[in-house]
């Protein structure tokens, strides 16, 4: 199993991209990863080790370039040279913490969509109240879609769940305004009629407010709904933790009850925390290609190089490409 990563994209690189390779090729010992970027700005954050190599370059990518321009202007950067890896088979999958938009046209310009597939999906876990976590997609890599690229991507969500999370029959929501039939534009109205007649387990329309409750394994939206989704909650989840730790520092009295419900607020948090997750999965290309948190820190790096793991043990790309052709009817 061989693993690109791109060292230099995101906010604690190389360090954390490092320290999260060091620990997933001691967990997992058929793993070989490669890692791009500057070797001297990596090796101080890097112990031996004979499965991690190093591809050097000085390229980086940044977050405020053109996506599509970025990737033809620098086709030495890190991020690219990544992608590349997995083009030309040197390695089975790839990670990035870089320029989303910049991922993603590496990704299909260079790997290339399933055959059948109109649009890829961005499409992180999210969690839920009960620990288990729900897959949301679309959250950016389109921000218009029609029905046939909804129903896609509950077709790319179920493979997902089924595979990599093991959930035996995951239950796909469609993200409206309304939990009745018959709600929404006629987006979700057509999205709707489609999905009923799926293969997967269609279980109607859900709101947003309800989306953490743990209702659906995953949850299908066009690109620019999802974004919304997904930052709300990012963003919710921050202020509270904010909101929280400034009243109980409030007073000695409230300093006293955090200090003892210290372990339980931890918990909480952890709960709430998008490292556990892994990386939202670039789903529809020929091979896995996983955007990490521009702000990972090396546990989400661990986690999204073993989500990258078992979506090529699993061979999800090819699953979903034998799912599409029989949905395509042939």
């Amino acid at each position: 199993m061989k693993i690109a990563i791109d060292a230099m994209g995101g906010d604690h690189a190389p360090k954390a991209q490092v320290a999260g390779t060091l620990a997933a090729v001691r967990a997992f010992e058929d793993l070989e990863v490669t890692l791009v970027g500057d070797e001297e700005k990596i090796q101080p954050h890097l112990s031996g080790h004979d499965r991690i190599k190093l591809l050097h370059t000085t390229s980086v990518i940044e977050n405020d370039e053109m996506p599509t321009q970025a990737v033809r202007r620098k086709k030495d950067s890190s991020m690219v040279l990544a992608v590349r890896e997995v083009r030309e088979n040197r390695a089975d999958a790839c990670i990035s913490a870089g320029n989303t938009g910049a991922l993603m046209s590496s990704g299909l310009l260079q790997i290339g969509r399933i055959e059948g597939l109109e649009r890829p999906a961005l499409a992180p876990m999210l969690p839920t109240l009960d620990g288990e976590g729900f897959l949301l997609l679309d959250v950016g890599a389109n921000i218009e879609a029609r029905a046939a690229h909804l129903l896609q991507y509950g077709i790319m969500g179920d493979v997902y769940m089924r595979k990599v999370k093991n959930r035996k029959r995951p239950r796909v929501g469609l993200l409206n305004i309304g939990a009745e039939e018959g709600k929404g534009n006629e987006l979700t109205k057509q999205a709707y009629e489609q999905m009923q007649d799926a293969d997967f387990e269609f279980v109607g329309n859900v709101e947003a407010r309800d989306v953490l409750n743990g209702g659906c394994d995953v949850v299908v939206c066009d690109g620019f709904s999802g974004n919304i989704v997904l930052k709300s909650i990012e963003g919710t989840a921050e202020s509270l933790f904010s909101i929280l730790k400034s009243e109980l520092a409030s007073t000695m009295k409230n300093k006293m009850a955090a200090a003892v419900l210290k372990p339980s607020f931890k918990n909480v948090q952890q709960k709430l925390s998008y490292s556990h997750y892994g990386g939202a999965g670039l789903f529809g290309l020929k091979a896995p290609v996983v955007k990490a948190h521009g702000s990972s820190d090396h546990t989400a790096f661990f986690h999204a190089i073993r989500q990258a793991r078992q979506m090529v043990s699993e061979e999800v790309a090819h699953i979903i490409a034998a799912d599409l052709q029989k949905q395509r009817g042939e």
